[in-house]
């Protein structure tokens, strides 16, 4: 059984971000899967999509704070900036972590370890809504 829906996530401040409730939250046919694969794919070059520690918020600032030293905003040189001084960093980064999951389903649940989160990087000043699209494939619970 297939299912394929766009989830539109809300607007965040620049940095990491659980999304874990959201999108579950918009894939009420999740609890019916006994067992699939969901894949999600973000519509968007300047925010990514990655799994990590879901306990301690420190992790998502240490994470914000490693990724803009590894990718400073106010480097010159950078020929693309039609967008702002955050538009190539943002691309650099989305680039660095991707743009897709694909996350084991079985009984109802999204499989993720016991300290995994998925993390919205939004790495733009003002990125705004993001755009997901979640591709449910799997076997439904008899």
């Amino acid at each position: 059984m297939w299912l394929q829906r766009t989830i539109t996530l809300r607007s965040r401040a620049r940095g990491f971000h659980l999304v874990d409730d959201e999108i579950v939250a918009a894939l009420p046919e999740l609890r019916d899967y006994q067992v699939g694969v969901l894949h999600l794919w973000l519509q968007h070059t300047s925010a990514s999509l990655t799994i990590n520690e879901n306990a301690d918020g420190a992790v998502r600032r240490d994470f914000e704070r490693f990724f803009n030293r590894l990718v400073p905003q106010d480097e010159t040189g950078y020929e693309h900036d039609d967008e702002g001084p955050d538009d190539l960093p943002a691309h650099f980064k989305s680039s660095l972590l991707g743009c897709q999951l694909s996350l084991p389903v079985r009984a109802g649940k999204l499989e993720l370890g016991t300290w995994q989160g998925i993390y919205l990087g939004e790495h733009r000043d003002h990125g705004g809504a993001r755009r997901l699209i979640a591709t449910l494939h799997g076997e439904k619970a008899r």
